[in-house]
């Protein structure tokens, strides 16, 4: 008949014996989980920019510079040849300059930009501005479809 001591040893060899093998199991899945995690990354590739550009010219107009002859001469002595410089002197404009020209039946600026540059979309938006910082956001709006 075996001994308690013995009996004791058995019982205690058997635990090890049961614990040993779950530790491993834990590691194996832990580093199968992380093989998984990895396995899932996808690089993205980027996109030409080469690409990018050719399709955002194609839409975009050339910038009309009126001739000395047809310049658009302001009250205050500004002289303008294009949507830019009237882009500019718009934001350093008099509200009563900007009146004198818009307050008539006729929009000078409106007329201009439309004969002169070739521009009705901008005019037509133009005749609705009714101060000279509505006026400039209304032209630097219309800019971003040319090529400067």
């Amino acid at each position: 008949m075996p001994t308690k001591k013995a009996i004791a040893k058995k019982v205690i060899l058997k635990r090890v014996a049961t614990k040993a093998p779950k530790k491993v199991v834990k590691k194996a899945t832990k580093k199968v989980a992380q093989i998984v995690t990895t396995k899932k990354v996808v690089k993205k590739q980027a996109v030409p920019k080469t690409k990018l550009k050719t399709k955002s010219n194609t839409n975009k107009k050339t910038l009309v510079v009126a001739s000395d002859n047809t310049s658009f001469w302001v009250s205050d002595g500004n002289v303008l040849n294009s949507l830019v410089a009237l882009r500019d002197a718009l934001s350093t404009m008099d509200k009563k300059v900007y009146l004198y020209h818009t307050a008539k039946p006729q929009n000078d600026f409106s007329n201009w930009v439309a004969v002169v540059l070739g521009d009705e979309a901008c005019a037509a938006d133009l005749e609705k501005a009714k101060t000279p910082k509505a006026a400039k956001i209304v032209i630097t709006r219309h800019l971003k479809l040319y090529t400067i």
